[in-house]
C-alpha cells in the first residue's frame, strides 16, 4: 500500500476545507496536503438559495452592535457553547474581510460599506449576500489561493477510516478512486494532524437539498471514537427534488399553486384549501414561505407558514403522492386582482410593480435569474410543474469539538458542517461564517501547537496495519458475496426511512424503527450487498457509513425524547397530550426551553451508544488590559486552551 506523511491532512475541498489549508499556509505550517473525494464536488461548491447568505458583525450604518452583542444572538439560540460563540463573533470580521479581500463579490455602497439586512433569527442587519452561489464564489476563490501557493491537492480520494492509538489520530485509509489494479485501491496517510471538513451526514435522507455529489462521513468518524454533539438538530425545508435547490424567497412570494398528482402524474389537484379555513389565511402562508423558508414549529400554530411543510410531507409520505409547485397558473382561490391577499402580500407585491396574470410572470418580473437558474439545470418552468418536497438541508448538529474545533480525540479537528457547534436556532447565514471561523481556528491551533513532523513509516505501519486489517477484509468478503441488493437500492432505503419518520416529523415508534432497522442493515451487510464490478466497492463503505451514522442520530432523537423533549427548532414530536394540535392530524407540545441549557453527546460502540447531557459553556467574560494582552501574545502565552 502507498503511504503518504505529511504534517496536517484536510478531508474535504468545500470552503471549510479549503481555509483550513489557506490559513495553515499562511501560518507557516507548509507540510500540508488536503484529500477530496472530487475537487468539484460538495455542499459548498454545488448549492444556495435565492439569495444565499453570510452572517457576520454588522459593518455599516450607525445601528451599534458589538462583538458580544452578535455572541449572545448566537448563543441565545440554544444548545449552543458560549466560547463557540464568541469565536464566531470575534473571528466573523476578519474572516468576511479576507474573502472580500480575495475576490468573493459581496456588495458595498460608494462609501465601502458593506449594507445587511435582517435574517432568520437576527435582531440586527448583519446579513450580507454574493448572490444565489455566495457559497460557490467562496468555494472557487479559496481553491485559488490553494492553487496559488501549490498545496498538494489529492483529487478522487475517499478516506474511509480514521487510523487512532491512545485515542489519538494517527492516520487515515483512504480509497482511490481512479486506481485501475485492485490492490492499488487503498492508500495510506501518515500525519500528526486531521482535519475533517467532510460536510454534513448529507446521504441520510432520500428527501435532501444537499448536492448528490455530497454524503458526508460522520459515521467514520464516530466508529474512531469522536462524540457526537446535538444530533438532533437539523434544518428541514421546501425544495425541489429534479434539481436540487431551496425553495425560498421569491418562488414563494409570487404566490404558485401547490398541486399533488398520484404517482403517475395523473389526478392533479390542488390540496393546501382543505385546511386553511379561508383563502387569505393559505395565500398568506404561501407568501411567507419565502420570508420564513425553513420549517420551524413556532410558524404552525394560527395556519403559519410551516403549515404548509406538514401538508407537503403528508401528500407524499402519508398518502403516496408527488407534490409540484405551478407557476403556470394562479391558486383556484386567488382573486384576479389579488384584492384578497393581506396587507404585507399584496404592499410586496405593489411595491415590487408585480401584479402580472401568472406566477410565473410575477416571478420573471421580480427574478428573472430564478427562472434561468432551472433552465440552466434541464427545467423549463414555462411549461412543467415543479416537483417538491420537505428536504433536509443543514446539520446544526454533529462532531463534539472544543473552542479550537479539535474533537476528543487529539489532533483531529471537525469544521464547516461536520462540526457540531451551531445550538437549536441559528441566524441565517450563521453556517458560513461557522466554517470560515471553525477552519481558522483549528489552523491556528495547529501551526501553534501541534508541529511535529509524523511518527516515522515503519512506527506508523505497526499502529496502521491492526487498524485497517478489519477494513480489508471487509472488502474482499464484499467482493466475494453473490448475492444480494445493489447499493443504490440499499442507499434508498436507508434513505426513505429518515425522510419518513426521522425528519420534521418524528415519533418515538418511528424512530425506534430507523435504529432498529438500521442496525440490522448494518449487522448484515455484507450478505446484503452484491457488487456488479469492484468499482462498486466505494458506495459499499459509503453506506456503511451512512448506517453507522443513521444508527447513531435515530438514538440520539430516541434518547431525545426519552429526556421529554419537546418539539422545537425544525421538528415536531407526536405528543398525545399536547397543547397545539395539527388541524386533521396529531397533537403536540413546544419544548418548554427546560433542555436548551444542556447539550446532548452521544459516544458510539459496537455495544450500542452512551450519552450524557452537559451544561452550555456561559459566554466567557473577559475584561482583558490591553498591554496585559499585548505581553502575553508576544512571549507566546495566549490561552490555546482546550
Amino acid at each position: 500500500m502507498k503511504v503518504f506523511s505529511f504534517n496536517t491532512i484536510i478531508v474535504g475541498s468545500g470552503a471549510a476545507g479549503l481555509n483550513a489549508a489557506d490559513r495553515l499556509y499562511d501560518f507557516g505550517q507548509r507540510d500540508i496536503a488536503i484529500v477530496t473525494e472530487g475537487i468539484n464536488m460538495g455542499t459548498s461548491r454545488n448549492t444556495g438559495s435565492d439569495k444565499q447568505t453570510y452572517y457576520k458583525l454588522t459593518l455599516a450604518g450607525g445601528e451599534a452592535d458589538s462583538v458580544l452583542d452578535l455572541a449572545r444572538t448566537l448563543f441565545d439560540g440554544g444548545c449552543m457553547h458560549g466560547d463557540h460563540a464568541l469565536c464566531e463573533a470575534a473571528l466573523s470580521i476578519p474572516c468576511f474581510c479576507k474573502l472580500a479581500d480575495i475576490g468573493v463579490p459581496f456588495p458595498h455602497n460608494s462609501y465601502g460599506e458593506y449594507v445587511g439586512y435582517k435574517t432568520d433569527h437576527d435582531p440586527r442587519q448583519r446579513a450580507t449576500s454574493a448572490g444565489p452561489l455566495t457559497s460557490r464564489y467562496m468555494t472557487e476563490k479559496l481553491e485559488e489561493q490553494v492553487k496559488t501557493k501549490n498545496i498538494r491537492i489529492f483529487d478522487g480520494y475517499k478516506v474511509i477510516a480514521i487510523i487512532t492509538d491512545n485515542d489519538e489520530c494517527k492516520g487515515l485509509l483512504a480509497f482511490d478512486k481512479s486506481a485501475d489494479v485492485a490492490k492499488n485501491r487503498f492508500v495510506l496517510f501518515n500525519c500528526t494532524n486531521v482535519v475533517l471538513a467532510t460536510g454534513g451526514a448529507a446521504g441520510l435522507y432520500s428527501c435532501s437539498v444537499y448536492p448528490e455529489s455530497q454524503t458526508g462521513s460522520n459515521g467514520m468518524a464516530f466508529e474512531a471514537g469522536v462524540a457526537g454533539r446535538n444530533l438532533t438538530e437539523w434544518q428541514y425545508g421546501l425544495a425541489s427534488i429534479k434539481f436540487r435547490w431551496n425553495l425560498s424567497g421569491s418562488y414563494q412570494q409570487v404566490i404558485p399553486r401547490y398541486v399533488s398528482t398520484d404517482k403517475q402524474g395523473n389526478d392533479a389537484r390542488e390540496f393546501l384549501d382543505e385546511y386553511f379555513p379561508d383563502a387569505q389565511l393559505m395565500l398568506d402562508a404561501i407568501f411567507l414561505k419565502g420570508y420564513q423558508w425553513p420549517f420551524d414549529v413556532r410558524k404552525i400554530a394560527n395556519y403559519g407558514s410551516s403549515m404548509i411543510d406538514i401538508l407537503v410531507h403528508r401528500e407524499i409520505h402519508e398518502k403516496g403522492r408527488r407534490v409540484f409547485l405551478d407557476f403556470l397558473n394562479n391558486p383556484m382561490v386567488l382573486q384576479h386582482d389579488l384584492g384578497n391577499l393581506g396587507k404585507e402580500s399584496y404592499a410586496y407585491l405593489k411595491q415590487s410593480g408585480a401584479f402580472q396574470s401568472t406566477p410565473l410572470e410575477r416571478l420573471a418580473h421580480i427574478n428573472q435569474p430564478a427562472i434561468d437558474l432551472y433552465k440552466t439545470n434541464g427545467i423549463d418552468l414555462s411549461c412543467e410543474m415543479l416537483e417538491i418536497a420537505v428536504c433536509a438541508q443543514h446539520n446544526s448538529g454533529g462532531l463534539a469539538v472544543n473552542c479550537w474545533w479539535e474533537t476528543n480525540i487529539r489532533c483531529l479537528f471537525a469544521v464547516g458542517e461536520a462540526a457540531g457547534t451551531h445550538g437549536v436556532y441559528r441566524p441565517g447565514g450563521s453556517a458560513l461564517n461557522s466554517g470560515q471561523v471553525g477552519s481558522t481556528r483549528a489552523a491556528m491551533f495547529i501551526a501553534q501547537r501541534y508541529k511535529e513532523k509524523p511518527m516515522p513509516e515503519t512506527d506508523f505501519m505497526n499502529i496502521a496495519s491492526v487498524k485497517i486489517l478489519p477494513k480489508l477484509k471487509l472488502a474482499l468478503n464484499l467482493l466475494e458475496n453473490k448475492e444480494g441488493r445493489t447499493n443504490q437500492e440499499i442507499r434508498t432505503e436507508l434513505g426513505e426511512r429518515m425522510s419518513t419518520f426521522a425528519a420534521h416529523i418524528r415519533h418515538a415508534d418511528g424512530i425506534r424503527k430507523v435504529r432498529d432497522e438500521a442496525a440490522k442493515q448494518l449487522q448484515n451487510i455484507v450478505e446484503q450487498t452484491v457488487l456488479s464490478n469492484p468499482n462498486d466497492l466505494l458506495a459499499a463503505f459509503e453506506n456503511i457509513d451512512l448506517l453507522i451514522a443513521q444508527y447513531v442520530y435515530a438514538c440520539a432523537m430516541e434518547n431525545y425524547i426519552a429526556q421529554n423533549g419537546g418539539s422545537r427548532g425544525s421538528y415536531i414530536i407526536f405528543d398525545e397530550n399536547g397543547t397545539l394540535e395539527v388541524p386533521g392530524a396529531f397533537k403536540f407540545s413546544l419544548d418548554d426551553g427546560k433542555l436548551s441549557g444542556k447539550i446532548q453527546e452521544v459516544r458510539y460502540s459496537s455495544q450500542g451508544c452512551h450519552f450524557k447531557w452537559v451544561d452550555v459553556n456561559p459566554i466567557p467574560e473577559n475584561e482583558d488590559w490591553f498591554e496585559n494582552v499585548w505581553r502575553e501574545y508576544r512571549d507566546d502565552k495566549v490561552n490555546f486552551h482546550k
